[in-house]
């Protein structure tokens, strides 16, 4: 155990036992209610989409064609800061992103998962390069405002194909982006939790302090990748000509 860090008190089994079956019982009902909300979001009506474009490895492709070929598609809306490199890109929505490595799941439900980045697409094709994402990658840059509907990015949209009609049944964003989270979802399992300045704990529990993505003030996945390997970041990030998905791509200089 680190010293100077508070812990729970110590009890006997049976003691614990029981504590543990009275929070067990609190589980149990937030669970059935998380079954109800999803049970009324599947029954939520759907608008239809406009004939939107967004930019992949392969150019201007259709919205409808970002299914690639199933029935729903899951889009994270990413936000960009337009010349930054990697470690200055938004860690919240990097955050978020790199949970969604393993899409076997999804494709087995006719789900596809997508990023729309807010960035031109070679300059944020190079980041997921670098950051070694395996789900498709696209720039809303020029896209049709529709396509993101007055909604600032850094939000989840989920959307359903009929034939080549695409329409959108649901969105959520803030806490709701939690969804993708396992990290979260794990640390709060956890006696200490995410360890977030909001969170309701005990008196001595550890904090992070500062940016909850960050440690010792970088960015938590950049710079932990850029630490492994950086001469892998500069060849990555500042190379022109890195392939990026069916195509080469020029990238820009400062990442």
């Amino acid at each position: 155990m680190t010293e100077n860090i508070a812990t729970p008190r110590v009890v006997d089994r049976p003691a614990w036992l029981r504590a543990r079956d009275e929070l067990l019982a609190r589980e149990k009902a937030h669970t059935h209610e998380g079954d109800a909300i999803a049970a009324a979001r599947r029954r939520l009506p759907m608008t239809l989409m406009p004939q939107i474009k967004v930019i992949g490895p392969g150019g201007p492709t259709p919205l409808v064609d970002v299914f690639e070929g199933r029935r729903m598609l899951v889009a994270y809306f990413h936000m960009w800061h337009d010349g930054a490199p990697a470690e200055h890109q938004c860690e919240g929505c990097t955050f978020f992103t790199c949970h969604m490595q393993m899409q076997d799941y999804l494709h087995a439900r006719d789900v596809t998962y997508a990023v729309f980045c807010q960035g031109p697409y070679p300059e944020s094709a190079a980041f997921a390069q670098f950051m070694g994402y395996t789900f498709p990658w696209y720039s809303a840059y020029d896209a049709d405002p529709a396509l993101a509907d007055g909604r600032d990015f850094g939000f989840i949209s989920c959307y359903l194909r009929d034939g080549d009609q695409v329409y959108e049944t649901y969105w959520t964003t803030g806490r709701g982006v939690e969804a993708l989270a396992t990290s979260y979802h794990a640390l709060d399992l956890t006696v200490y939790g995410r360890q977030e300045g909001w969170e309701n704990s005990p008196d001595g529990w550890p904090r992070i302090e500062g940016h909850q993505w960050r440690v010792d003030g970088r960015p938590t996945a950049q710079w932990g990748r850029i630490a492994r390997d950086p001469a892998g970041e500069a060849s990555c990030c500042r190379n022109p000509g890195t392939s990026v998905g069916a195509e080469t791509v020029a990238l820009p200089l400062n990442l």
